[in-house]
């Protein structure tokens, strides 16, 4: 029998007319859109539906974006009879998306969880100048020479790995300068590409320690709930299900690294999992997935389409 981990995408999969199939579906995805923008105080399920796009791109607004799509997903199929209790053995989320694991596994409520990513983007946003700093995506590196990368290029100021996403795929994140030194660093070391991201902010850095604080501050004011099931949290590659080390865990994961490859090998190893399945916009994390466990079986769950082929698959 088929061991199944959901997982829900973090910020680069928004696009434009996110969520608008499934609003246009289910009453139920149009409801989960209408309680984010009552949170919110804001249509951003228009900004969503209809851009424009560097509107929707600001870190405030695609973080509670993708949330609200991955939920819509979440609550049609409950709508269906898919409980995420009965079918997932663990959920984790990348980056922001550890917020929609959460709030799916019922440790937030949905209004709160719009709120508390509306205040992680503006935190990150405000944490760091713009132009005084910048992420890179070093390719074709093993995370040990990222690291050697980071650490070269640093020369007194912040350079650090924030995202080992799969094998050859790793990002890094500090000061302008010293992220324009690790992209040249890299290059030397025989990356096959090593490029400056299109990011607003460099995240998962020390210099997010203020945003850190904001969200230590944010969290310690919503109720919070065991999870369903356990969330392999980005920071440790591990699961956790305590509300008070969760509380903690986002905190330390605004400038801490989202440790996905080692977060995919856990669910897949020690996890026993064999299903890893995308809940929410774009096909991102099921792309990782396939490199990081080439014989784990990775969809993405996103579509009216995909929604009803899945439920067919779990015989719902």
């Amino acid at each position: 029998m088929a061991v199944y981990a959901f997982t829900f995408p973090g910020q680069g999969s928004q696009a434009v007319g996110m969520g608008k199939d499934l609003a246009e579906a289910f009453p139920q995805a149009r409801a989960v859109f209408e309680e984010v923008d009552e949170a919110l105080g804001e249509k951003l399920s228009t900004t969503m539906f209809e851009g424009p796009d560097d509107v929707l791109r600001l870190t405030e607004n695609a973080q509670p974006a993708l949330m609200a799509v991955s939920l819509a997903v979440v609550r049609v199929l409950e709508a269906g009879g898919v409980r995420l209790a009965d079918h997932a053995k663990f959920v984790a989320g990348h980056s922001l998306g550890e917020y929609s694991a959460l709030c799916a596994a019922g440790t937030f409520s949905l209004s709160d969880t719009a709120r508390l990513l509306r205040t992680r983007g503006q935190a990150m946003q405000k944490a760091v100048p713009v132009g005084h700093g910048a992420m890179a995506a070093l390719l074709g590196l093993d995370l040990e020479t990222a690291r050697a990368v980071a650490d070269e290029a640093a020369q007194g100021e912040v350079c650090a790995v924030a995202n080992d996403n799969a094998p050859g795929q790793v990002v890094v994140s500090g000061a302008y300068a010293a992220i324009e030194r690790a992209v040249e660093i890299a290059k030397a070391k025989g990356a096959k590409r090593a490029l400056l991201l299109p990011v607003s902010a460099p995240f998962h850095c020390a210099l997010m320690q203020p945003a850190a604080e904001a969200m230590g501050v944010a969290l310690g004011e919503v109720a919070m709930n065991a999870p369903a099931v356990p969330v392999v949290a980005n920071v440790l590659a591990a699961p956790i299900a305590d509300p008070a080390e969760i509380r903690q865990r986002l905190v330390e994961q605004v400038t801490g690294v989202v440790r996905w490859t080692e977060s995919v090998s856990w669910l897949t190893g020690q996890g026993g999992v064999d299903h890893l399945v995308e809940l929410g916009t774009g096909k991102v994390l099921t792309g990782l997935a396939k490199r990081i466990v080439p014989d784990a079986t990775a969809q993405a769950v996103g579509t009216p389409a995909d929604i009803e082929g899945f439920a067919g698959q779990l015989g719902a």
